[in-house]
């Protein structure tokens, strides 16, 4: 038999309201009553009740002063507040007091119920509407994943399946989200073939034609935005996934309207090192090797791979005719992250600024080497939440919010996403191979080629060669590469990690959004 819930409902005037309360016991609620404010608080202190409903003006301790008490004694004990009185500053101090509701009398008994069931079964209502609209929408995801997109249908694909990935992780449907998983590795087993396919092709085309990529991001998304008369704001999260753009929007729209939403694809290999560079150069990474001699570091090369993006970015400026004064901040740290805000006021003499905050990409590496990292952030979910939680707290939004007060445009953006890996794929190389786990280059490879995208000659992809027979193989889906030595300890340490520099959804459709302040 379900357990019922207990509502204790404080008014000084409780006899009159008898017919409320039976009508409340007929849908299944326990219900108590309390006759002024100091009875209500004596009784929370004692018993345990799941939701309390307070007359605003009663003799003695009145609704606010005993909504007040209650709240100290038990902060998530929803509370809500019955009143004649409609005056605004009534209304802000029990909002202000994390009122659950706020009703102005006279009320009826429907009025009440609605209020109730807002409060106490509104995860179990969310949760199965959730997951019937999800069952509605299923069949249509799995009938699109099926035929030949273009790439403009698979961002749309990738939309629903973050905004159901995160609309049920916030329910109890587990096997709902089951469900979703096995649609989403059928989605990307078919966005990996639509890359294989089609990769070599997209990188060709020139002026407009072809889809947004890391190498014209600039010239059109940001460029655009330098005709008008507000400065630009250009800031990239390194390895911001599109779920987490989504969390940290919450955030963002306390302040900021989103002007325009989309996702762009990023480069291959899906690192920092291929994909920033080309951002901030507008050219692909054979191309910078050969316009910059000596700023392009290839894999087997000492050093940083990312010291030359503000060279970069002042070349590319200059190729595009803008004349302009413009800055490149990369916050690295918790400091530089303190200082960006000082900077914030001085930003506003440039008509560009751009800002590389590396926060995301340092967690996801720490979330692989230490245990107490990865317990925190153990999955999807969990990793999205502790992105959001360290952005409402970071210098970065405080940085933004200062950025809000003055007239701009700003473009949220990142170099590539990752992709939480599962399944191991056998390679094997000479000491030379870089170590990345989602793409291998160098002149001894071995593997299966069923497993992995190979491209056996790198110029067709615009890639370095570093030898004359050196091949890059990407991993698809969730794979990740291992070693035949020692491979059950090697795969065991990184499976369940988040990587990046292959084939999947999460890696290369990046959120690019426009915003402006509210």
């Amino acid at each position: 038999m379900a357990i019922k819930p207990r509502i204790l409902w404080a008014d000084d005037e409780i006899d009159l309201l008898k017919p409320h309360l039976l009508f409340l016991e007929n849908k299944g609620y326990e219900m108590f009553t309390a006759l002024n404010g100091r009875d209500a608080i004596d009784r929370v202190k004692l018993e345990d009740f799941d939701l309390v409903i307070l007359d605003e003006n009663m003799p003695g301790i009145g609704g606010l002063d005993a909504l007040n008490s209650i709240k100290q004694e038990k902060p998530n004990l929803p509370v809500i507040m019955i009143t004649k009185n409609e005056e605004e500053h009534i209304m802000e101090e029990a909002i202000g007091n994390k009122i659950a509701d706020y009703l102005i009398k006279p009320v009826n008994p429907n009025q009440i119920l609605l209020s109730i069931k807002k409060n106490l079964d509104e995860r179990r209502l969310v949760s199965e509407k959730t997951t019937q609209g999800y069952q509605r929408e299923f069949m249509q995801i799995g009938m699109s994943v099926s035929d030949k997109l273009s790439f403009d249908e698979w961002k749309e694909v990738y939309k629903k399946l973050v905004f159901w990935e995160m609309e049920l992780s916030k329910t109890s449907e587990g096997g709902m989200q089951e469900v979703l998983e096995t649609q989403w590795a059928d989605a990307n087993r078919n966005f990996s073939r639509f890359i294989t396919d089609n990769y070599i092709g997209m990188l060709k085309p020139t002026g407009d034609e072809g889809p947004t990529m890391s190498h014209n991001l600039f010239r059109r998304a940001v460029n655009p935005l330098l005709d008008g008369d507000e400065p630009v704001f250009m800031v990239l999260l390194d390895n911001l996934r599109f779920d987490q753009w989504r969390a940290i929007s919450e955030t963002l729209d306390e302040r900021f309207r989103v002007d325009n939403e989309d996702a762009y694809l990023s480069i291959l290999p899906t690192t920092t090192q291929y994909c920033r560079n080309s951002i901030f150069s507008g050219l692909l990474p054979l191309e910078i090797e050969k316009s910059f001699p000596g700023k392009w570091s290839n894999d087997e090369d000492e050093g940083g791979k990312n010291l030359y993006e503000k060279d970069f970015l002042e070349e590319l400026l200059k190729k595009l005719r803008r004349d302009i004064k413009f800055s490149y901040t990369k916050i690295t740290n918790l400091e530089k992250g303190k200082n960006l805000v000082d900077q914030v006021p001085n930003m506003f003499q440039n008509k560009l600024n751009v800002i590389v905050y590396n926060f995301v990409d340092s967690f996801s590496h720490a979330r692989t080497d230490l245990h107490i990292v990865r317990e925190l952030a153990e999955d999807e979910a969990a990793y999205r939440n502790v992105m959001a939680t360290w952005f409402k707290h970071s210098p970065l939004w405080e940085a933004l919010q200062r950025i809000s007060e003055k007239p701009c445009k700003i473009v949220i953006t990142t170099d590539h996403g990752s992709i939480r890996v599962k399944d191991p794929v056998k390679v094997v190389g000479d000491k030379n191979v870089n170590s990345n786990l989602r793409y291998k280059q160098g002149k001894s490879l071995s593997y299966n080629a069923k497993e992995v995208f190979e491209i056996k000659k790198p110029h067709e992809a615009y890639l370095p060669l570093l030898h004359i027979s050196s091949a890059f193989i990407f991993a698809k889906e969730a794979d990740f590469f291992a070693y035949p030595n020692n491979y059950n300890h090697y795969v065991n340490y990184y499976k369940n990690t988040f990587q990046h520099g292959g084939i999947s959804m999460e890696e290369m459709l990046c959120p690019l959004v426009v915003l402006s302040r509210k």
